[in-house]
Parts: structure tokens; sequence; C-alpha cells
């Protein structure tokens, strides 16, 4: 945990050196009622030394530096530099959530909201419900819930921007919204809904743990306010009054493994054996032998199949050209640079003839045009730069550097390939020779972390190998096609014989189409015999996305066997062989751009629940359709950023 609890405030010690007196006057964090309530109030006499992690719960003792330095920092709220005098102050705080005694009267999201001054569409806190059995023995659970500030926290980890602070006071996780440049892969990382991506404001914010509150000695707002007694709150591991059970898990909460939150439960009354989710995700709940419940396919929607085209486009359309135009461009600069260097003739032609220069200047343009799609996909496009800031920890960073690194080696052996075209120098040659090299190197590093920012366990459909088969497959059989398409009519105007670049480049597309072909295949058996959030949404692409799955599939079988053909006839007439490997290329890029599209939109992540309406992204599709999306009382907006 060293390695994340990160103790930031580098200012801390220019305000120690610099505050005058009147500075340091302790001042109240936020206002005081007169006559506050004990159950508002932080009450923790005696605390454990560890979790059931393991994790020690005073974070002072996982922190590398002088302990009573670490001990009285101010944590600066509101330029506030006074420092609360809860002697647990440093100890690692949780929530509490029992169950049984929540009403789903909403009280600690309006009190949330409130403090926090979010507006309708935004919540830090929300209850949602799952509920079962039949009457008269029908039952229903309220779950609330916020950030859980986690010992693991993967939000802090897989920010590019390095927004997100684990902090050694009450172990808050911090997130920084004005650092924030609004890429979401926070929201994509976190099992818990925690962090809310505003696509008004282009950037994420979420629970801050009340920490004003905590230095005052209060609990959280959503605490203080609730009505049935079923939040509390204190040093983790600590059973609040009148309170039996510390659970880490409930129906509908994902898997404590994923980031070791803190939060515990307790829930006693009986549940059915069955519990399902009331927001239009179809996934339910089954009683396993040992009282645990784990997610299942909920079939609400049939076995009807449809096109569904219209929901193929989302909020990640920019990803979709980026991720298909940053493979196509890989996977033609490997052939042209690679190709001749591993004895393939039809390649070493393009290598050392004219058409080597508009290849590479399509590259290029195809890589900016990639680069300049995945900044639209930024709520605060301008501030891109700061996706290189975490590159310690988070793979989206190292993608982006990996992808901007190939991009600066490409330009820069176009460039001393022009170069060279003048003035024919070894020299120059054998430094663009080095630089293609990097630009290669530069390839595997930033594939292999477009791959891992994808292995996302809170993202089941997407935690699979077949990413990468998807990935490396798009990579060769669209950078075949661009070689092809490019070369062989700048080859046929200078009256050289482009037959043997068409039967490379018919196989390299055969080798991507196989590789995809071949990891769809593994990945729909394995989905078949699976359950949960994963299996739900293979559920969807048969169902509501059945054709456009299906016709995708067939797509690129079809073009398999298109190319096939195109190489049986290169030999004997390539003008025909040249036309099939025309229609075979085109039906591969429309099932790459239909595949990444429900890529995208599939994926179901191991949400908490939410309710008939509020965190309901059917309900969401609905008020838009027809027209409530337009009331911002509501909650739902048009998906802008």
């Amino acid at each position: 945990m060293l390695n994340i609890l990160y103790k930031v405030r580098d200012a801390i010690d220019e305000i120690g050196s610099s505050a005058s007196p009147l500075d340091s006057t302790p001042r109240e964090f936020v206002p005081k009622r007169p006559g506050e309530q004990n159950y508002a109030k932080l009450f923790d006499p005696k605390t454990e030394s560890e979790n059931r992690y393991g994790q020690k719960i005073n974070l002072v003792e996982l922190v590398d530096e002088d302990a009573a330095q670490v001990e009285n920092n101010p944590l600066l709220i509101n330029g506030n530099p006074s420092v609360g005098e809860n002697p647990n102050r440093n100890k690692q705080h949780a929530f509490h959530f029992t169950a049984d005694n929540c009403i789903g009267c909403h009280a600690c999201e309006a009190a949330c909201s409130e403090k926090n001054d979010n507006p309708a569409h935004i919540s830090f806190r929300s209850v949602g419900y799952v509920e079962g059995g039949s009457y008269p023995d029908y039952k229903r659970m309220n779950i609330s819930m916020a950030c859980n500030h986690c010992d693991d926290p993967v939000c802090l980890k897989g920010c590019p921007t390095k927004a997100y602070t684990k902090h050694s006071e009450y172990g808050a996780v911090l997130q920084d919204p004005e650092t924030c440049f609004g890429c979401g892969y926070c929201t994509w990382v976190c099992p818990y809904n925690a962090p809310q991506l505003d696509p008004i404001k282009g950037q994420v914010s979420k629970c801050n743990m009340c920490v004003d509150r905590l230095e005052e000695g209060l609990k959280p707002a959503c605490v203080s306010a609730c009505l049935g007694n079923a939040l509390d709150f204190g040093v983790v591991e600590n059973t609040p009054e009148k309170r039996e059970q510390c659970k880490t898990d409930i129906p509908g909460f994902p898997s404590s493994e994923i980031t070791h939150p803190n939060i515990r439960f307790q829930q006693t009354k009986t549940m059915p054996d069955e519990m399902t989710r009331t927001d239009g995700i179809p996934v339910k709940y089954h009683k396993q032998e040992d009282g645990s419940f784990r997610s299942v396919v909920d079939e609400k929607v049939g076995k009807t199949k449809n096109w569904s085209i219209d929901k193929l486009s989302s909020r990640e359309n920019p990803l979709v050209a980026f991720t298909l135009a940053t493979q196509a461009s890989m996977g033609a600069f490997l052939a042209v640079f690679i190709g001749p260097m591993l004895g393939f003739d039809g390649l070493s032609a393009v290598a050392d003839s004219p058409a080597i220069y508009p290849i590479l200047l399509i590259l290029i343009v195809l890589q900016a045009l990639g680069l300049f799609l995945s900044t639209t996909h930024l709520g605060k496009p301008m501030r891109f730069y700061r996706g290189f800031n975490n590159l310690a920890h988070s793979p989206v960073a190292r993608e982006a550097f990996g992808v901007a690194l190939y991009f600066a080696g490409l330009s820069a052996y176009t460039g001393l390939k022009v170069i060279n075209l003048y003035f024919d120098s070894g020299f120059i040659a054998v430094l663009a020779g080095l630089v293609g090299l990097f630009a290669v190197l530069s390839i595997a590093g930033g594939m292999f972390y477009m791959y891992k920012s994808y292995q996302i366990k809170a993202r089941p459909f997407w935690n699979h190998p077949q990413v990468a088969t998807t990935f490396v497959g798009s990579m060769l059989s669209l950078g075949a096609i661009i070689v092809a398409l490019t070369a062989i009519p700048v080859l046929a105007i200078i009256g050289e014989s482009w037959s043997s670049v068409l039967v490379i480049c018919s196989l390299l597309m055969f080798l991507g189409l196989s590789l995809e072909g071949l990891g769809l295949i593994y990945h729909a058996r394995y989905l078949n015999t699976e359950q949960g959030e994963g299996a739900a949404a293979h559920y969807i692409q048969c169902t509501t996305f059945g054709y456009s799955y299906y016709a995708r599939n067939i797509g690129i079988a079809a073009a398999g066997a298109l190319v096939v053909v195109t190489i049986l006839l290169s030999f004997s007439s390539s003008a025909l062989a040249l036309s099939i490997f025309f229609i075979a290329s085109v039906l591969a890029l429309a099932s790459s751009l239909v595949g990444r599209a429900l890529f995208y939109v599939l994926v179901i992540p191991t949400t908490m629940p939410g309710a008939f309406f509020w965190k309901n992204k059917s309900f969401e599709e609905h008020a838009r359709d027809i027209g409530l999306a337009n009331m911002p009382q509501v909650g739902v907006v048009p998906d802008l950023h």
C-alpha cells in the first residue's frame, strides 16, 4: 500500500514557513449547530490495529515520513490551516450500512447533494434496491452507496491525470475535479459507481468523506441525515452501537476482493433465494449455499433478436475511431518496416518503391486523426497533456505515452525517408532505421497498454484475452488493407508488378481476421458457461443487438473466405483477385466498425443496483426519447462529452 498512500500537499512546508500567527488561528471547518446531537458525532474509544485484509488501520505506519509531522498535517480545507482534534484522525474510517434499517427515504442523497451543491443529474450517494419473493412474502432491500475509500483504490491507479489521492487523514480517497480532464476511466474501473462524470462540466467529482465535518468531530452529512439509523461511520472494523455484524457483502454488492472497500454491512433479515434489480440491467442475484449472493443473467428482454443500429452510437464513439485508426496505422507501419526484414518480397518491393511515401503520409494523417478524436472524448480536451501525469500506475497514461511516441517516431521516420530521397545519405538511412525501430518498440508498448487498459475487473465482458486478439487482429487486417490499396495503384502506375504485394497483404489480412474470429469464438464459449455481468452483456449481444452481432461475425467469415479466393486467383487473374480483395476489405472494415461499437455499448459493469428511475439506463433512454431529459429536475442530461 506504500505506493498508493500518497502524501500530497507539497505546499505544506511553504505554508509552515510563511504563515503568520494569524493564519494558524483555529477556525471552524463547518458551521456548528448549537446542541449537536450525539448521533452526529464521531465516537471510537477503541480501535483495531489491522483490518480483515491485513491492512494497518493506523495509516501513519504506512507512510515513510516523520510520524509527528504526518499526524499534524493540515488538510487545508478551504485554505484552513487548522488541524482537527480527533484522536483517530490518522486511522482508516469507513461507512457502516445496516440494510435492515434503510427505508429508502433518500435523505442521505439529499443531504449529500445539498452539502456538495450537486446538480440534479449528479449524486455522490445514491439509494438503489433489489427485491424478490412473491405475495405475501415479498421483500425489498435498499442499498445506500457512495465512495468506499478503498484500501486499494483502482480509481487512483487508473486515473491518468493523478487527480486522486489516498490520504492518511481518515483514509479518505479525495479527487480534485480541477485536475481531472474528464476521460471517465475512473468511472470504468470503480465497481461502486462512486466517481461521477458530469457531462455538462466535463469533469469527474465524487464523495469526499465530508472531511471538513470529520475535522470538527462530526460524522458525514449523509450519516447525520439518515432517518432510519441505517448509516453509521467510524474507524473501520468497529461495530457500531446496537449492531452485531460487520459483513463485507450484501446482495447486489460487487466482490470486495476487487478493491478492499472500507464499508461494512449488517443484514440479518432472511432474503429470498433470488433477488432482482429494477434498473433495466439484466442481472439478478442467486443465493449460494454459504448464504452469499452471486450475480447471474436475468433474461428481462426475452430472446427476440434486433438490429438496434441506433443504439450502436455512444459516448465512446471517439474511442471507436481512435482504437481502429491507431491499430490500422500501427499494423501498416509494421508491414512496410518489419516485412522487408523478414524477407517478404512483396513488402520489400513496396519499401523500395515510391509507394512507401504515400503510405507513410496516410499513416501520419490516420494517426493524427485518431489522436485528435481521442481528445474529443475528453470532457476538457484542452487539458489532454495531463494524460501523462500518472505513468507510474495508470495503463491509460502509458497507452497514451506509447501512442504519442509512435506518432513521433512515425513522423520522424517519414521525414528522414523524404530527406534521404534527395540526399541519398548512408548516415540518414541508418538513422531512419533506428528511428523506425524506436517506432516499433513504441507500438509494442502502446498496444500492450491499450490492451491492459481494458482488463478491468469491474467490467467482466472486457476482462478477457479476447480483447488482445481483437486489437492485434484489427492491427494486422486493417494495416494490410491500407498497404495493399495504397501501394498497388502506385506500383501499377509506375509499371511495376504488384501481384506479390496482393498475396502477402491477403495473407496478413487472413491472419488478422482468423485471430479476431478465434478470439470471438472462445469469448462466446466462455460467456455461455459463465454468469454475472459478463454473461449478461453477451445475452444483450445475442438479443438486443442479435442481428448486428451475427452480421459482424458473418462479415468476418466472409471477408476471410474472400481473401483466400484472392490468394488463389492472384496466380491466374490479378485484376479479378484485386476486385475480390477490395470487396473483402469493405466487409472487414464494416465488421470492424460494428464490432468495435458493440465492444463499447455492450459492457455491463459490476455496478450497484439502481432504482426504477434513478441510476436506471433504461429510464434515461426513455426520458431522452420522450423529452423528459429536457427537464433538469429529472436528473437526465444529453450525452454531451
